[in-house]
């Protein structure tokens, strides 16, 4: 039996409306991982809806939602939404800051993140080894035999080419076997179409002041984004990683309650995911994967009377020394 045999076997007893919920802001990976799924499982004869909270914040992730007529519904707007639902969390897991835990039951998660412990679903299949949960549902189609659908296809190779940084990043053999997979179903200019909408002029202009705060120590670089979306931070990260000489990365945003982190690592020495925990241990939280990783301080739990940027240098430099 599949996961995807077990998973609609679970389904077929929901009490009311099944729900499939991406990560807060979903980028790409998130989108195309909820396309993919809401489409095997119309395949397997369970309707379903994607639901998800916040807004979307990247130039291609609504590219996307246009081009492939992927319909995503902000939960607020779920007039019927309740807790007699339920609902298979995608790309993302309870506990994790990027997920806001609805009224549903969320009986079931796939992801392929650090494992965020025992969340009470009935179902899970938690892959944190594979570089974007895109893979996980092209491997769906595959083993249950079920077609997969050109714009679908499309979908779930930009998916992993995003979350992979063009078969880069996190990359296991699985992700590469699932694009190659793919790339013969998909419209290559469709992904063209999608390369070129990546950022937006407002994003350029954030990039533009994002850059001139760069600070590099030995292999570190640190990056202050002034204003600017989650993604964004992300992004700029990965462009602050590429300056030679520069292996980690640790780029932060202030929100309106707290801090956001994002952290980078090419140096195998060196975790991304352990050196955001590192540097909000005692004051935030934070994970992710080896290479890439996020965190969240809540202001409150900040001496305001200490400099944030001494702190998050003093912790990042330690915890690298200690490392290499």
């Amino acid at each position: 039996m599949t996961q995807l045999d077990k998973l609609v076997d679970l389904l077929k007893d929901a009490p009311d409306e099944v729900f499939i919920q991406p990560h807060n802001v979903p980028d790409p990976d998130a989108i195309a991982s909820s396309f993919g799924l809401k489409t095997l499982l119309a395949a397997r004869g369970i309707d379903s809806e994607i639901v998800y909270e916040n807004e979307i914040e990247k130039a291609n992730s609504s590219k996307m939602l246009e081009l492939f007529n992927i319909k995503l519904t902000l939960a607020s707007e779920v007039e019927t939404l309740g807790a007699e639902d339920w609902t298979v969390l995608v790309d993302g897991q309870k506990g994790n800051s990027n997920m806001t835990d609805l009224v549903t039951d969320e009986v079931a998660v796939i992801d392929h993140h650090e494992y965020c412990g025992d969340g009470g679903y009935k179902l899970e299949d938690i892959r944190p080894d594979v570089g974007a949960c895109s893979t996980i549902m092209t491997e769906y189609f595959i083993e249950n035999n079920i077609t997969i659908p050109k714009d679908v296809a499309t979908a779930l190779l930009y998916g992993i080419f995003m979350d992979t940084d063009n078969l880069t990043r996190g990359v296991s053999e699985l992700d590469i076997n699932m694009f190659y997979h793919l790339y013969n179903l998909s419209d290559i200019n469709l992904i063209t179409a999608l390369k070129g909408n990546q950022i937006s002029q407002d994003d350029l202009k954030d990039y533009a002041k994002a850059f001139n705060t760069v600070e590099v120590y030995g292999e570190i670089g640190f990056l202050y984004l002034e204003s600017g979306n989650d993604s964004l931070l992300g992004a700029s990260s990965d462009i602050v990683v590429t300056i030679a000489g520069v292996n980690v990365v640790i780029a932060y945003s202030p929100r309106k309650e707290g801090m956001k982190f994002s952290t980078r690592s090419i140096n195998p020495k060196i975790k991304a995911n352990g050196l955001v925990r590192h540097i909000l241990e005692g004051v935030g939280f934070g994970g992710g994967h080896d290479s890439m990783a996020g965190g969240y301080l809540p202001l409150k739990n900040f001496d305001k009377d200490k400099s944030l940027h001494t702190f998050v240098r003093h912790r990042a430099i330690s915890y690298v020394e200690e490392s290499s």
